[in-house]
């Protein structure tokens, strides 16, 4: 199972990027069902608050989307001889931290989006207290559902993986970082050389980004007793596709529309922001994309035929134009 050959297959081959996206589809909806006694009950609290907090939650968490990170979880467990359904707590914690994230990096004092997954961001819809107690609350539950749904011999790594993931070492420290280079908190990088600039954006997004990859099919393979060269393999595999995704999501911020991004596009190069087209083009980060989805499918290939949709997904993932 070659990367090169897989990416050939793909390339010339439509037909594999809709099955792959039906695939998607399909996890999100064990996810949804997964989600529902939550979304339809009802908080006890009387006050007029509660429903708008349900409410503000519905709206994140059912918006459009393409639900990688969980879709990574299912898929993980899958290509460690698990199932599905032995691993839905898992992959909707995931999407919970993932969704309370975006609500809060959406903020005005963050990225001051008002656009997320083809509608108004959380702050927007609402009102920015909402949005900052929708996000908490998002992020608690995340670790509640983790440690209930998972087994009970890995349900504390379980929680001990996704907190490192989410946490100051990760991705709330490299948004840190990336605002911090954004606000001129640090050293400013715009005059250090390409090579320099490189790394230091790829560390960051191997956290802000790529870190909540990598738990998310760790997470797939604690739900299914996967093997620790099962784990390594799908380890390497997330830290190459958290990079793949991030250029991918780069070039589509210069080449994308906001109809089919379901964000607002331009927006990095109208504050002067750092990102992988900026520094070595739109032809060279996509090629450093493929080179990386390649990588990540040498790194998942020691599993063998039951990974073959994560290989073809990083693959779609830097080829997708929404």
């Amino acid at each position: 199972m070659a990367g090169c050959q897989i990416a050939d297959n793909l390339a010339s081959s439509p037909e594999d990027s809709v099955a792959l996206d039906a695939q998607i589809q399909e996890s999100l909806s064990l996810v949804r069902s997964f989600m529902d006694p939550f979304l339809s009950g009802t908080l006890t609290n009387s006050s007029g608050s509660v429903p708008r907090l349900l409410d503000a939650i519905r709206h994140v968490l059912l918006a459009p989307g393409k639900r990688l990170r969980p879709a990574l979880t299912l898929w993980a467990a899958s290509a460690c001889g698990g199932t599905w359904e032995s691993a839905a707590s898992a992959a909707t914690a995931v999407e919970m931290i993932h969704a309370y994230s975006l609500v809060h990096d959406d903020l005005p004092a963050m990225d001051d989006d008002d656009l997320r997954r083809g509608q108004p961001t959380c702050h927007r819809a609402f009102d920015e207290a909402t949005a900052i107690l929708c996000g908490d609350a998002l992020q608690a539950f995340a670790y509640e559902i983790l440690a209930k749904g998972m087994p009970k011999s890995v349900a504390g790594d379980a929680c001990v993986v996704l907190a490192q993931a989410a946490g100051k070492d990760a991705l709330v420290g490299g948004q840190m970082d990336d605002l911090a280079a954004e606000r001129g908190w640090i050293e400013d990088m715009t005059a250090a050389p390409t090579s320099e600039k490189i790394a230091w954006l790829e560390r960051i997004h191997s956290r802000k980004t790529g870190a909540l990859f990598s738990a998310a099919l760790e997470l797939g393979a604690l739900a299914a007793g996967g093997s620790d060269d099962q784990r390594a393999a799908l380890s390497s595999y997330g830290h190459s596709f958290g990079l793949a995704f991030q250029i991918a999501d780069d070039l589509l911020d210069v080449e994308g529309s906001e109809v089919s991004v379901g964000k607002r596009v331009g927006k990095d190069a109208a504050r002067g922001k750092l990102t992988f087209p900026s520094i070595l083009g739109v032809e060279a980060s996509r090629k450093r994309a493929l080179t990386l989805a390649n990588d990540a499918a040498s790194a998942i290939s020691k599993i063998g035929a039951p990974a073959e949709d994560l290989v073809r997904l990083a693959f779609w993932i830097v080829s997708r134009n929404h």
